[in-house]
């Protein structure tokens, strides 16, 4: 039952930093409510007059809104809308100079994106090989069970386990398949993952906390970056006494582009690896997680566990941004 309990897939962590427009939204949600393609972090549409060019994302024909106000046929570079503010209050433009700095991945509490989500599906992790190295993805096809979740970060106060995480930026749910939430602190050089917990207290609650925490996404990142960590897992586990061990090892392995139901992006693949050991038996689970400036992780693709390749077709989970 432990086990089962706390196997989250890895590049769940990662993807919460996705790109999304505040929850106190008025007018919109992502980019694609808007005439513009644009929504800021208010929640408010910015008018098409103040849409910046992005030269790294391409709309498809898969109905996104253009500055005119109507839908692109054939695919076209345009500005799809980076949902957040940059630190100088203005919009966060992608200047895809193939590192992805911190000002570049939004990680705070209120925003919200719909991802695509399908469980235990067929998937090419490895893309199309380009002449110049780089690498093209297409996950934008529709995969068997394919359902549109509405992603959020939260802010962490006010919980029953608040106390417990003083340093969170934010709370998230962690899985589509069960309720637990990702506690997670957002720093000048990574995502840190400082615990997993129930959304209700009781006796069957769930509170584990990273010791130190796991480091789920570092910044810069550039082709080549790596970062890992090693956290000792302690709490309680559906009411049951938890003490395991849990080591990170991430490598931005690839770059390219990516096509999602959202559109086309210039992307840094970061491929981990998470190695969980508990009562001396280790268990691995590999995932890939897909950076694109401004908007952060736009998809992710989960392995089964103890997947042997490192380029896996069969994926436990597969994420993708959707307007």
């Amino acid at each position: 039952m432990l086990r089962s309990t706390v196997a989250i897939p890895v590049a769940v962590l990662a993807v919460l930093a996705a790109g999304a427009c505040s929850s106190s939204a008025t007018q919109c949600r992502v980019g694609a409510d808007c005439a513009s393609g644009v929504c800021n972090s208010s929640g408010h549409c910015v008018p098409a007059s103040s849409s910046h060019v992005d030269s790294g994302v391409t709309a498809t024909d898969s109905g996104v809104t253009i500055e005119d106000g109507g839908t692109v046929d054939s695919p076209v570079v345009t500005d799809t809308g980076s949902p957040f503010e940059g630190a100088d209050g203005g919009f966060c433009v992608p200047n895809n100079d193939g590192t992805i700095v911190r000002e570049e991945v939004p990680m705070l509490p209120g925003l919200h994106a719909n991802f695509e989500i399908a469980e235990n599906v067929t998937v090419d992790s490895a893309g199309v090989m380009n002449a110049n190295g780089t690498r093209s993805w297409d996950l934008s096809g529709a995969l068997s069970g394919d359902h549109t979740v509405l992603v959020t970060t939260d802010a962490p106060t006010g919980h029953w386990f608040s106390a417990q995480f003083t340093s969170a930026t934010y709370t998230t749910k962690l899985s589509d398949t069960a309720p637990l939430l990702g506690v997670l602190e957002g720093t000048n050089a990574a995502l840190l993952l400082l615990g997993v917990v129930s959304p209700t207290s009781g006796t069957g609650q769930t509170e584990l906390t990273y010791n130190p925490p796991a480091n789920a996404l570092g910044v810069p990142m550039s082709l080549g970056t790596t970062w890992s960590s090693n956290s000792n897992v302690t709490g309680t586990a559906q009411g049951l006494v938890a003490d395991y061990f849990e080591q990170y090892a991430s490598k931005v392995d690839a770059q390219g582009t990516l096509k999602v139901p959202y559109g086309t992006f210039n992307v840094l693949r970061v491929q981990t690896t998470l190695t969980r050991t508990l009562g001396g038996v280790a268990t691995i689970t590999r995932s890939f997680a897909f950076v694109a400036e401004c908007f952060g992780p736009i998809a992710s693709l989960t392995s089964q566990t103890d997947e042997a390749q490192v380029e896996f077709t069969n994926a436990a989970e597969a994420r993708r941004l959707t307007p």
